[in-house]
């Protein structure tokens, strides 16, 4: 899609309700209902992130929005695709600072050049015990990223026709942090695997952006 006409559409979303949780539990792994129940007291002090869905055009002026890959570490979240962003600092006002900061150190984008359109439903993770605060947001440039090599092992632009096609969900076989291998429901995105939170978070997006485009 021309990011022009996706700009035009896009605008409308500042107004609309979000899917919310409904939308959110399409791509939930079959046992994070019961993660969430055992998990009660932990999430009221729960570590906060906020993370960023931000669309762009590339050098054909077609609408793309950027992924990570992030690095094999010892972790819950290693070698997994997620969205640019971490975890709130103090020195940060708000997580949509969070968001924000973090897309500039991971992917080079800077700050002043993204316009956040709409916070999106925050999200439990309970490996981790972070509560997630996604953003929706949009820059006007095309970026020259710049990826953090600490962190991120890759950049993932993933076409936005191609996010939206209903063709690229599947279920697949996954390991858990857990240690169990389970079916989940999973996003195909230029051939990696998306999962869990991330494909949590990325139903609530694909279906706001679905009421528009």
């Amino acid at each position: 899609m021309n990011f022009e006409t996706f700009i035009k559409s896009v605008s409308k979303i500042k107004n609309l309700n979000l899917p919310g949780e409904h939308s959110q539990f399409k791509m939930s792994p079959p046992f994070r209902r019961d993660l969430i129940d055992e998990n009660r007291e932990k999430m009221k002090n729960a570590r906060k992130a906020g993370v960023m869905a931000l669309f762009y055009p590339n050098v054909s002026d077609e609408t793309y929005l950027i992924l990570i890959l992030r690095k094999t570490y010892k972790g819950v979240h290693s070698a997994q695709v997620g969205f640019p962003g971490g975890k709130f600092e103090n020195d940060d006002p708000n997580l949509e600072y969070t968001a924000l900061r973090e897309t500039q150190e991971e992917v080079g984008v800077s700050i002043n050049t993204i316009e956040v359109l709409k916070p999106m439903t925050p999200l439990y993770i309970p490996p981790s015990n972070f509560t997630v605060a996604p953003f929706l947001g949009i820059t006007h440039q095309t970026p020259q990223f710049i990826k953090q090599d600490e962190e991120v092992e890759d950049l993932i632009e993933v076409r936005l026709t191609d996010f939206i096609n209903d063709a690229n969900t599947t279920s697949v076989e996954v390991m858990t942090s857990y240690k169990t291998e389970i079916e989940v429901p999973a996003f195909m995105l230029n051939g990696h695997v998306v999962w869990g939170a991330t494909a949590m978070m990325l139903s609530e997006l694909k279906d706001l952006l679905k009421k528009v485009l």
